[in-house]
């Protein structure tokens, strides 16, 4: 083998410096993906953290507005806009009824997001489609609704279904005092410790 073939042999392969090079723009970008997929996670937590105070602050305008809570207000029918029923009115006893996640237009954990997106503190159609009582979705894919006495809680909770354990845990360290059977955010257990790889329905005490 002559000089000039065993360099163009030499020549073909990486040395140890584009090795390092092609290395460390991996680091990089799986370094970005991460972070990336953090800022993505973080989002999600402050819209689950935004959605609790803004439903809470929309129940309490409502209150304050017409004297009654959505979903349990017996005139909602006649104030709003859309298309009503008398049906769609609650019974004013006080109490929200009705399970949070509840598919029963009827229940009045259902007609609390018609009269509230009736009286325009939330987005949604008001009519007399399924649509118009349809709870939210949370940033985690689950529903958003109201419950009554629900877990260990008193009075009225916002309830959100299918939460990952290590998010649950991030949102009691933030609010509350990180055990899901106790404070004001609590599990639909009773267990003392969330399970990172398991989903929860989380309630807040409003």
């Amino acid at each position: 083998m002559n000089t000039q073939s065993f360099n163009r042999h030499r020549q073909s392969g990486f040395t140890l410096v584009e090795i390092a090079i092609v290395l460390v723009i991996i680091g990089l970008l799986l370094g970005g993906v991460l972070k990336g997929r953090e800022m993505i996670t973080n989002a999600k937590i402050k819209r689950v953290e935004n959605d609790f105070a803004g439903v809470s602050a929309a129940i309490y305008a409502y209150q304050d507005r017409y004297g009654a809570l959505p979903g349990d207000d017996p005139a909602a029918s006649t104030r709003f806009s859309g298309t009503w029923t008398a049906s769609d009115n609650g019974n004013g006893n006080g109490n929200i009824s009705g399970g949070w996640n509840s598919l029963n237009n009827a229940a009045e954990s259902r007609k609390v997001w018609k009269h509230l997106r009736g009286a325009g503190l939330i987005a949604g159609p008001v009519d007399n489609t399924a649509a118009s009582y349809q709870q939210p979705s949370n940033a985690f894919g689950g529903l958003m609704g109201l419950d009554l006495n629900i877990y260990n809680l008193s009075g009225h909770n916002i309830v959100f279904g299918e939460i990952p354990g290590d998010i649950a845990q991030i949102l009691e360290s933030r609010g509350d005092d990180s055990v899901p059977s106790s404070g004001s955010i609590q599990a639909h257990n009773s267990q003392t410790t969330y399970t990172i790889d398991r989903r929860y329905d989380i309630a807040f005490r409003q």
